[in-house]
C-alpha cells in the first residue's frame, strides 16, 4: 500500500459512516411520521358521523336508537360517511341541463288548501218533507190537486174527506156545548184536534152549531206534491200515505268521497257546486251531515250538502259537480306534485345539491292536492327539487352510476 492509499482510506471510511448515520436517522423519522398518520387515520375512522337504519340508508339520526322497522340503528364512521355522501350523486354539465329542460322548485312551508272534487245528486230536504195520513176511515169526496209535482202553498185545500167518525165527533161536540160544562167542552175540543180538525173548523162549528158531512184538509207548508196516492172516491184508513209535500227553497245534495279522503271532511266545510246545464253559475253551500258508515261495495263515504234554492232552479235527481274546500289547520312542507316520482313501494324526488350535482332521495308523502303535495319526511325548507326530467335523473342516480353518458367531453383548444 503506497502513501496515497494510506491517506485516502480513512477519509472514505469516515464518509461512509456519515452516510449510514444519516440514513438511519431519516428512516426513524419516516417510521414515526407514518405511525402518527396511521393513528390519525384510525382516530378519524373511529369517529361516528351519524346512525342509519339497516334496511333504509335514507333514515338517519344523530344518536343510536331504533329504525321504523324496530331494528337497531347502525353507526356510520366519519371516513365512511365522506364516501357514502357521494353515493347516488350524479353530475351533469350546464349545457346538458339546458338541453334536458331541467326545471326546479324550492321546498316551502305554507298553508295547504286542498280541494276534494266529486259528484253528487240533488235531493229533497227530507227534514222538511211532510206526509199526510188520515186518522179515521172514510172516502175522498173531492181532490183539489190532481198530479204529483203540483205546487202548493201553506193553507191551500188539498182534499175533502167524508168519515162517519168525524160526523159522530161533531155531534158529540155540539151535545157537550148544550150542557155547558167547561171541562167536558175542553176534552171534546182536544179530541177533535187529535183527529186533525183545524182550530178554524172547530171555531166555526162552535159558532154555527151545524154539522158538516165532509171535512177539508189543508197543506201544512209550501212546496210541491212529491207523491200522490189517492184519487177522488178512494177509500182511506189510518196508516195510509195519501200524499207527501216537499219543500224546494232548501235542497240536499248527496255526494261521495273516497275512503282515503274521509278524514278531511268536517261538518260546516264550504262547498262549491256547478251543473252541466248551467256551467257558468255556481252554488255555494256547506257540508251538512257526514253519514256514519261507508258503502261496502264502492268503499266511499256519503256526505250530505245543503244549498239554498229560493229560485227553485235546482231540481231533485239533477247531476252536479261538487268541490269541497278543506281548511288547512297548520302550515306544511309543500312541493309541486310533478316533482314526485311515485313507485310501487316508495316515493322519491330528485334533490338539487348545487354545482350541477343531483341525488334521488326517498320522501314520505302526506295529503295530495291538484298541484301541490305535502311532504312529511325527507326534505327541509329551502331544499330545491327537480320538477322536470327527474325520471332520467332518478334512473342515473344509483350507487354504481357515475352519470357518464350525460357528460360532455372537454373540447381541447
Amino acid at each position: 500500500m503506497n502513501k496515497t492509499m494510506r491517506i485516502l482510506l480513512p477519509c472514505v471510511i469516515t464518509g461512509l459512516l456519515v452516510v449510514f448515520f444519516t440514513l438511519a436517522v431519516l428512516n426513524e423519522w419516516i417510521v414515526v411520521k407514518s405511525d402518527n398518520l396511521s393513528k390519525e387515520t384510525l382516530a378519524s375512522e373511529k369517529e361516528i358521523a351519524y346512525w342509519v337504519a339497516p334496511m333504509d340508508p335514507n333514515y338517519r339520526r344523530d344518536k343510536p336508537g331504533l329504525s321504523p322497522m324496530g331494528m337497531d340503528l347502525v353507526p356510520i364512521y366519519a371516513q365512511a360517511a365522506m364516501s357514502a355522501n357521494e353515493l347516488g350523486v350524479v353530475k351533469i354539465s350546464p349545457d346538458v341541463v339546458n338541453n334536458l329542460g331541467v326545471r326546479t322548485s324550492k321546498v316551502s312551508r305554507q298553508l295547504f288548501h286542498r280541494q276534494i272534487k266529486t259528484v253528487g245528486y240533488v235531493q229533497y230536504d227530507e227534514e222538511r218533507m211532510v206526509h199526510m195520513h188520515p186518522r179515521v176511515e172514510g172516502w175522498i169526496e173531492k181532490l183539489y190537486t190532481k198530479t204529483a209535482g203540483d205546487p202548493v202553498v201553506k193553507g191551500q185545500p188539498i182534499y175533502e174527506l167524508y168519515s162517519p167518525q168525524l160526523v159522530a165527533a161533531q155531534e158529540e161536540f155540539l151535545s157537550v156545548l148544550k150542557r155547558g160544562k167547561k171541562h167536558l167542552i175542553q176534552a171534546v175540543e182536544a179530541r177533535l184536534a187529535a183527529l186533525q180538525l183545524s182550530p178554524s173548523f172547530i171555531q166555526e162549528l162552535k159558532t154555527s152549531k151545524t154539522i158538516k158531512q165532509t171535512v177539508t184538509f189543508h197543506s201544512p207548508q209550501k212546496g210541491v206534491i212529491n207523491q200522490l196516492n189517492i184519487r177522488e172516491g178512494s177509500f182511506v184508513k189510518p196508516g195510509d200515505t195519501l200524499l207527501s209535500i216537499a219543500a224546494l227553497d232548501v235542497i240536499w245534495v248527496e255526494a261521495e268521497v273516497f275512503e282515503s279522503q274521509s278524514a278531511q271532511i268536517e261538518v260546516g266545510l264550504p262547498v262549491t257546486m256547478s251543473l252541466d246545464y248551467w256551467p257558468a253559475k255556481q252554488w255555494r253551500g256547506q257540508v251538512d251531515y257526514i253519514y256514519p258508515a261507508l258503502d261496502a261495495m264502492t268503499r266511499t263515504l256519503r256526505v250530505r250538502l245543503r244549498f239554498s234554492n229560493e229560485s227553485a232552479i235546482l231540481k231533485p235527481n239533477m247531476f252536479a259537480q261538487v268541490i269541497i274546500h278543506v281548511k288547512a289547520k297548520a302550515e306544511s312542507l309543500l312541493i309541486p306534485r310533478e316533482a314526485v316520482i311515485r313507485m310501487g313501494d316508495q316515493d322519491r324526488v330528485v334533490l338539487v345539491l348545487g354545482g350541477g350535482r343531483y341525488k334521488s332521495i326517498a320522501v314520505t308523502l302526506g295529503q295530495l292536492g291538484d298541484h301541490k303535495v305535502e311532504i312529511l319526511e325527507g326534505l327541509s325548507v329551502d331544499d330545491v327539487v327537480v320538477t322536470s326530467a327527474q325520471f332520467l335523473l332518478d334512473s342515473e342516480s344509483s350507487k354504481n352510476s357515475d352519470f357518464k353518458r350525460l357528460h360532455h367531453a372537454e373540447v381541447m383548444p
